[in-house]
C-alpha cells in the first residue's frame, strides 16, 4: 500500500529526523497505534477528551495502515475531539463551538469531500519518525525541530512538565501536550495528547 511504503521509506532516516530525540523501539507484542485508537469505538459521544473524531479521520484517510503496521516505529501526537471542534469553529464559523461530536465529525467528513487528501496531509503532519517519549520531549533544547511524515516540520518548547508544538500556522494558537494523556504506549509507537489540531500549512 501506498502509505505502508511511505513509513517504510521514512524509516531510513528517522535517525536523521530526530537525530539526538529517540531511540529505536524495541519489537513487542500488543495493541498497534490503530488498534489504540480503534478502541475509541469509531462512534461519537458527550466526552471531548478522547479521540473519537480522529479515529474516525484515520479511517476515512486510508490511513489504517500506517498505523497498523507492526514494523514501524512512530511517534503520533493525536488531538482530542476538542481540538477538532475548534479547528471546525476557526473554519466555518464561532456557532460551532457549541456544536456536538456528530456535527463536528460531519464538518471534517466535509472538509475531506470538498479538498479530497486534506486530512491525509494533517494527519501526516502529526506523526514523527521513530519514538519519542514525553522525558525526551521535555528535555530538548527549545525550538527542536521534528520533520513528520507528511514532510513539514513542528518545533519542539518545552516548558516545565509540558511543551509547546509549532506549527507552521503562524495566525493561530498552537498545541500543548496534554499531561494526563503523555507516553500511550503502543507495539508500533507512542501517542501523546495534544490540545489542538496541528496546522500543516495557514488555514
Amino acid at each position: 500500500m501506498k502509505i505502508r511504503k511511505l513509513v517504510a521509506a521514512t524509516a531510513a532516516f528517522a535517525a536523521l529526523a530526530v537525530t539526538g530525540l529517540a531511540s529505536p523501539a524495541e519489537a513487542q507484542s500488543g495493541p498497534t497505534l490503530a488498534d489504540i485508537l480503534d478502541a475509541q469505538g469509531g462512534g461519537t459521544d458527550r466526552n471531548w477528551y478522547d479521540f473519537d473524531i480522529l479515529a474516525a479521520g484515520v479511517d476515512v484517510a486510508g490511513l489504517s495502515d500506517a498505523l497498523d503496521d507492526p514494523s514501524a516505529d512512530l511517534t503520533v501526537f493525536i488531538p482530542n475531539d476538542r481540538a477538532f471542534q475548534v479547528l471546525v469553529a476557526d473554519l466555518y464559523g464561532w456557532w460551532y463551538l457549541f456544536a456536538d461530536e456528530a456535527t463536528i465529525l460531519n464538518k471534517v467528513a466535509e472538509l475531506e469531500a470538498s479538498a479530497p487528501g486534506t486530512l491525509q496531509t494533517v494527519i501526516l503532519y502529526h506523526v514523527v519518525p521513530g519514538e519519542i517519549t514525553s522525558d525526551v520531549a521535555l528535555s530538548v533544547p527549545r525550538g527542536t525541530e521534528l520533520t513528520t511524515l507528511q514532510g513539514g516540520t513542528i518545533k519542539v518548547f518545552p516548558f516545565g512538565r509540558t511543551a509547546l508544538l509549532v506549527d507552521q500556522d503562524r495566525n493561530d494558537l498552537d498545541p500543548w501536550l496534554v499531561r494526563s494523556k503523555l507516553d500511550i504506549q503502543a507495539s508500533n509507537g507512542v501517542a501523546h495528547g495534544i490540545s489542538l489540531v496541528l496546522r500543516p500549512s495557514n488555514l
